[in-house]
């Protein structure tokens, strides 16, 4: 930690983030920096921290050493998530080119801020143009995490993909598929690209005397599922008990550390997927394939965590760790898909470039425990996320769990708040609007969130609307009505019996999306971006 940011710590008590930084927000040495790292499919309860068996000790220690929220939600789905994770406002208000928005790179860089984005773009234009410096990564949804091209490196046999409309980017140029920004080759897995190339930045730049905001957009652990084999192995027979051993194992531990509260969220009943029987209905074979999935699945999140290790050794070693203010969560729940392939060798080994596997809704369940539903669903499981935050120069670690309602919508507030920059900063968009969002700064110190009005969801067949314990919410046509305060998973519907709660909150949800749109709405969603 610098030598002013000292006096500055000596002088103020940690109680208010906020009245650190008014020193002098002008000061570059004093303005945070900003790591925000994203991860991508990955469930509730996959991490260590939130009671996962996977190996996460770097996300485990910035919990440990911040706060951890349980109930951060996104948009259930990976793209609009994106926008408004970077924009501060709900994508009903834009679409997948971010218009009528001003992202964070936008409002930092005017504020001094360095800008880097490396990993996933699931949006069509180039992230130079749109505030940031520096840009490394897909731009795309998916892709093949050995080799993201269409040609295979010598020796390897033809790499799976699915969407061969993907393209890679290095800074403002267009990267061919075959270049050496993204190799060809055995060595080259895109979870440890995308943090090699954040690395150099870092140390391109770590003399400049600027803060910097970096993204990491990871496309772990998004099917297909690709690791590394002596990842892999550190999980050989961690599955082999079934879904339901390992999901009752989590949920023991979130009840354990706190996390759950049995009498509010008992774990409800597996949905077991059509396309999958119960674990004791399979084959003795059938359940080693099932479990592979899972062990690579396991695998994708640990070596995930392990370049989480490495920024982290990076910034204390440039001594830019305490003033660092990291945010680290996922894009939308766990994924129930099995995707179609068109080009997968069905004899490559499970988890190698030449296969293209996911894992399904039963291990979905699991990942999302103790939560209902999956990926692109407004229900818990779709839109919940763990946050962790760390950010020792702004807070001092929080032992308890922090229980309020928070949505990606907070994080341009809170960006706004600890930087001093002015929205909408240098966005050449028209109509932009200011983020619907609140600043977070008093949830890091435990403190209640001053939030207004509601918080609003859409996807595909998918809405919600969460007010306060209320949480009014649809998969189809028909609205369910929860208190979350005493039902966190969903179980009771009480539409019928406070119908006038629910009228309410519906005439509120149309409100929104007038607002929103400048169209009724017509029960039928707008047609979405393709998954990938």
């Amino acid at each position: 930690m610098n030598h002013i940011l000292k006096l500055i710590l000596v002088a103020l008590p940690l109680s208010s983030a906020a009245a650190l930084f008014a020193a002098d927000l002008t000061k570059p040495e004093i303005k945070p920096n900003i790591l925000i790292i994203l991860a991508d499919d990955m469930g509730y309860s996959d991490i260590g921290c939130y009671g996962g068996e996977i190996q996460t000790p770097h996300l485990d220690k910035l919990a440990a050493g911040g706060a951890k929220f349980t109930q951060m939600y996104n948009t259930a789905k990976c793209f609009p998530t994106r926008a408004s994770l970077l924009t501060g406002a709900y994508f009903q208000r834009t679409n997948a080119d971010f218009a009528k928005t001003a992202t964070l790179g936008e409002v930092l860089r005017p504020a001094g801020y360095n800008t880097f984005w490396s990993g996933k773009q699931h949006a069509k234009f180039n992230p130079v143009t749109r505030g940031f410096d520096r840009y490394y990564g897909m731009i795309g949804g998916c892709e093949n995490h050995f080799n993201p091209g269409t040609d295979a490196a010598p020796g390897q046999p033809v790499p799976a993909y699915k969407i061969a409309g993907n393209r890679w980017a290095l800074d403002e140029e267009g990267v061919p598929e075959n270049a050496n920004y993204v190799p060809q080759d055995p060595k080259f897995y895109d979870t440890d690209a995308f943090t090699d190339r954040a690395l150099t930045w870092l140390d391109e730049y770590k003399k400049d005397n600027k803060p910097f905001l970096l993204y990491m957009a990871y496309t772990a652990p998004h099917w297909p599922l690709h690791a590394w084999p002596e990842d892999i192995a550190k999980y050989k027979g961690v599955y082999d008990g079934g879904y339901e051993a390992v999901r009752q194992a989590r949920y023991k531990r979130q009840v354990e550390m706190g996390l759950i509260d049995p009498k509010t969220a008992p774990l409800p009943a597996m949905e077991i997927g059509e396309r999958k029987p119960k674990w004791e209905d399979l084959s003795s074979d059938e359940r080693k394939l099932e479990a592979m999935r899972m062990e690579i699945y396991a695998a994708m999140v640990d070596r995930l965590d392990q370049n989480i290790g490495r920024l982290i050794k990076k910034l204390e070693g440039q001594g830019k760790l305490d003033n660092t203010l990291i945010i680290f969560l996922s894009d939308n729940g766990a994924c129930a898909t099995d995707p179609k392939i068109d080009n997968a060798d069905p004899d490559a080994p499970m988890g190698s470039v030449a296969s293209y596997p996911s894992y399904g809704q039963n291990w979905a369940t699991v990942s999302d425990t103790p939560l209902r539903k999956w990926k692109t669903t407004s229900h818990e499981g779709g839109i919940n996320t763990p946050l962790i935050v760390h950010w020792p120069a702004g807070f001092a670690p929080l032992s308890e769990w922090n229980r309020e309602p928070a949505h990606l919508v907070d994080i341009m507030p809170t960006v706004l708040a600890v930087s001093g920059a002015k929205f909408p900063g240098e966005s050449k968009e028209a109509e932009i609007r200011p983020s619907g969002g609140v600043s977070l700064l008093p949830a890091f110190k435990g403190e209640t969130l001053a939030r207004n009005n509601p918080l609003f969801f859409q996807f595909g067949k998918g809405a919600a609307i969460r007010d306060g314990q209320w949480k009014l919410v649809r998969l189809g046509p028909t609205w369910e009505l929860y208190n979350v305060a005493t039902d966190r998973n969903e179980m009771h519907d009480l539409v019928k019996t406070h119908p006038e709660i629910a009228q309410k909150m519906e005439a509120q949800w149309l409100a929104w999306w007038r607002d929103c749109t400048g169209a009724e709405w017509t029960g039928k969603a707008p047609k979405e971006i393709k998954d990938e």
